[in-house]
């Protein structure tokens, strides 16, 4: 599925999420905080719309998704880049070394994973200690009004702007699924902790729309006596 959408993938998020997957993504490099020298492995980063941006930085980055045509549709785009490398990843087996990444970070990509828990736990393996978590996601409006006006958009609206601007509309069909399944910022953060992280903190995009969860790995603890 993702693999047939992967050309015109950034573009009809753009339009569905009213120009706003653009301010996301720059709330969550600021949480990233990238800087030369560190290395970031960006999970479900699709044609590397995201994984650029914390290049430009100076870091070297990984981006790392599932689905072989986004791999291709971003060497294809960014492939030139010289601190930025595309890799076909697993998210719930990667296929990286124990704390080989000073950051980790996925947006709107771990609901997509079969096995949630399992790939924050991955993450927490190939993190070094101290290093961090960003988690970009959709999430739920706490406030009740905004909650149902979000419901109808995306009942409503969504479908029938999906099937103006996307290659396969059915694929926006399981966007909208997998987002009224996925659970509240709370319960995330519970997972995050779950896996291991510490330190777990969020805070809300867009009225709730959308959650950054931020957490940091553990240091490895004193050898005993």
């Amino acid at each position: 599925m993702f693999d047939e959408v992967a050309a015109g993938y950034d573009r009809t998020n753009t339009v569905l999420s009213l120009g706003n997957d653009r301010l996301w993504r720059v709330a969550a490099t600021r949480a990233i905080a990238p800087r030369a020298g560190q290395r970031i492995l960006d999970l479900a980063a699709g044609t590397g719309a995201s994984a650029v941006a914390l290049a430009r930085s100076g870091a070297e980055v990984v981006a790392a998704d599932f689905s072989p045509g986004m791999i291709a549709e971003g060497v294809r785009r960014h492939g030139h880049i010289m601190n930025l490398t595309f890799q076909e990843a697993d998210a719930t087996a990667l296929p990286f070394e124990d704390a080989s990444f000073d950051t980790v970070t996925i947006s709107f990509g771990l609901r997509n994973v079969n096995d949630p828990h399992a790939a924050l736990a991955e993450m927490r393996r190939v993190t070094k200690p101290g290093g961090r978590l960003v988690v970009c996601e959709f999430s739920h409006p706490p406030h009740p009004l905004f909650a149902g006006l979000y419901r109808f958009y995306n009942d409503r609206v969504l479908p029938i702007v999906a099937r103006g601007v996307s290659s396969n509309a059915d694929a926006y069909d399981y966007l909208n699924e997998s987002i009224k399944d996925w659970p509240d910022q709370r319960t995330l953060s519970g997972w995050i902790r779950d896996a291991g992280w510490v330190d777990v903190a969020h805070r809300d995009l867009t009225f709730g729309i959308v959650a950054l969860h931020r957490a940091r790995a553990p240091f490895a603890e004193p050898a005993q006596n």
